[in-house]
């Protein structure tokens, strides 16, 4: 089992930048393909960003040109980078890792082990 915690969330204006911080511990996340996920109550759940074992990445279209996720293995950690955010990004942005293969099945899916999320609010 994987614990991942997440950092970085806040309360920006429209156009700032986040950096958002996930930090694993109990297995090294080498082998596992990483990712974030966004939870809001008028839109539920949805992609935002993943990063694969090999670090080939994918992003949801909300997000594209703005967004980017990193991975170092050496930390245990993933990131995401939130660059012009808008009122629309406001919500609670979860980390998680999964394993299993291919990563687009996963990513639609869901990945299998999650952190405990982290808001973020966006003002206009």
């Amino acid at each position: 089992q994987v614990r991942l915690v997440e950092s970085g969330g806040g309360s920006v204006q429209a156009g700032d930048s986040l950096r958002l911080s996930c930090t694993a511990s109990g297995r090294a996340i080498s082998n596992y393909h990483m990712g974030w996920f966004r939870r809001t109550p008028e839109k539920g759940r949805e992609f935002v960003a993943a990063i694969s074992r090999d670090s080939s990445t994918y992003y949801g279209d909300s997000v594209k040109g703005r967004f980017t996720i990193s991975r170092d293995n050496t930390k245990n950690a993933q990131y995401l980078q939130m660059n012009n955010l808008k009122p629309e990004d406001t919500a609670v942005y979860y980390c998680a890792v999964d394993q299993r293969d291919p990563i687009g099945v996963v990513i639609s899916l869901g990945m299998d082990q999650w952190g405990e999320g982290t808001q973020v609010t966006v003002s206009s």
